[in-house]
């Protein structure tokens, strides 16, 4: 039996992620760590998986932990990096943590990647698309300028090419994965889908940032899972020292999203209310999926009112599990005249 080692799979993609794979590769055991921070829940991973003791392993801690860390991935034959702080607007009021965890994180994982070299197969650290800023073109590939606009994808982007460096200098079997924008099942209230089906489904306010007419790629976390599964199925010789985009090359704009979410649930649409710009906004985000195509297989997944309708469906459902956090839905901002918004 092989061994998986997950590091943030309790938080939404990871946690997702471990779901799909422990359905889908019996012939793997998986380990995972997660610091459990606001957005980490070991309720996010059904308990019969929690349960299995012959397959299934959680640590309580944090990546930052070297020697927990190294005697994890030592223990591993495939690597796959969560972990991170992820929230745009919380790295404007705390960036610390963000750098800590984000940059100093992945550098202790790394670190234990070469130390553990001549038995591990796969390091695949998952960066995000928040790196490339703005799209300076349309779609945006692999080989788009980085230019962060937040801490939180500056610290990402520093993440990104810290594992860059280790491939190129210690010559470690990694990939570097950077998906669009997620949704799905389990996803915290702090973004900006879940907190607008949540704020309809009880008749409250869909705020939405400056015009709204930001435009993102979405893709539904299941049909990220299935591409991250590809990547570890893939021959090394096919992705070592790759970047791959993962998005869905389809196209909304926050506003059509809190539209589409209203007429789902048959809201009125004045429930819709626009607030000042967020701050480190990036205004358009479209994935070219060409690459991820070509080498890796990717097909397109559900479409984006397809993925939204089984969502909105999830959170409907399942009302005890957001309830909890509902509280951390919005984050407090200073604007640069001074003014405090809630984002």
């Amino acid at each position: 039996m092989k061994t998986i080692f997950i590091t943030g799979g309790a938080g939404f993609i990871g946690s997702n992620f471990v779901k799909y794979w422990y359905k889908n590769h019996p012939e793997y055991k998986i380990i995972v760590i997660d610091n459990l921070g606001y957005a980490g829940n070991t309720e996010n991973i059904p308990l019969f998986i929690r349960e299995d003791t012959k397959r299934f392993e959680f640590w309580f801690g944090n990546v930052c932990n070297g020697e927990l860390i190294n005697s994890l991935v030592a223990r591993s034959n495939i690597v796959v990096h969560f972990a991170a702080e992820s929230h745009v607007a919380r790295s404007i009021y705390d960036n610390h943590i963000f750098y800590v965890t984000d940059v100093l994180g992945t550098q202790t994982v790394s670190t234990a990647v070469v130390k553990n070299k001549k038995t591990i197969e796969k390091f695949v650290h998952i960066s995000t698309s928040e790196v490339y800023g703005s799209a300076d073109y349309e779609p945006m590939d692999e080989e788009h300028p980085l230019n962060p606009k937040s801490p939180y994808a500056s610290a990402k982007c520093g993440a990104d090419r810290l594992v860059y460096s280790f491939i190129q200098t210690y010559d470690i079997p990694a990939t570097i994965i950077r998906p669009f924008n997620q949704y799905g099942p389990y996803q915290h209230l702090e973004k900006v889908i879940p907190r607008f089906i949540t704020a309809a489904l009880k008749n409250e306010t869909l705020t939405v940032h400056g015009t709204g007419e930001a435009r993102r790629d979405w893709l539904y976390v299941e049909d990220t899972c299935e591409r991250l599964e590809k990547v570890i199925l893939a021959d090394i010789d096919k992705i070592k020292g790759e970047v791959f985009n993962l998005g869905s090359g389809e196209v909304f704009s926050v506003l059509d999203i809190a539209e589409m979410v209203t007429d789902i649930l048959n809201k009125p649409k004045n429930l819709i209310n626009k607030i000042g710009d967020r701050l480190g906004q990036v205004q358009h985000h479209v994935s070219s999926t060409n690459k991820a195509a070509e080498v890796l297989g990717v097909t397109p997944g559900r479409s984006f009112k397809e993925g939204l309708e089984q969502t909105i469906k999830w959170y409907a459902e399942n009302e005890s599990w957001w309830k909890k956090i509902e509280w951390m839905s919005h984050v407090p901002i200073m604007t640069a005249d001074g003014k405090v918004e809630m984002h």
